[in-house]
Parts: C-alpha cells; sequence; structure tokens
C-alpha cells in the first residue's frame, strides 16, 4: 500500500476550522481592480466558507494535513 500524500495547492489556499468547515479567500484580487467598485472590492477581501457539497470534493485530499 503506498502513502497517500496531503495534496498541496489546496493546503495552501484553504483553512480548516475547529468545527471541520473549510475557510477560503475569494478570487478577483490580485488585478484589474481599477474597473471594480469599492464595495465589490470590499467583498472580495473577506473570507468565506466553502460550500458543502465542495468540501465534499475536497475531503479526501484534506484528510492528511497537519
Amino acid at each position: 500500500m503506498y502513502k497517500v500524500k496531503t495534496h498541496k495547492s489546496i493546503k495552501k489556499r484553504f483553512k480548516i476550522t475547529a468545527n471541520g468547515k473549510l475557510m477560503m479567500h475569494k478570487a478577483s484580487r490580485s488585478h484589474l481592480l481599477e474597473k471594480k467598485t469599492s464595495k465589490r472590492k470590499q467583498h472580495l477581501r473577506k473570507t468565506v466558507i466553502v460550500n458543502s457539497r465542495d468540501r465534499q470534493n475536497f475531503r479526501y485530499s484534506l484528510l492528511y494535513i497537519n
């Protein structure tokens, strides 16, 4: 049986809360910010909880995060 490795890109992009939920930063915050409104940019700064359906897709890769 081979060793199951953690998926490193998922480890870098998501954090696990105490309840087992996934937190992530929103996209569209790196460039082309002049045409976005300040209200939109303000909302993009926040972290959000990943949808439960998407969390199930990442579950196998995230089991091995320390």
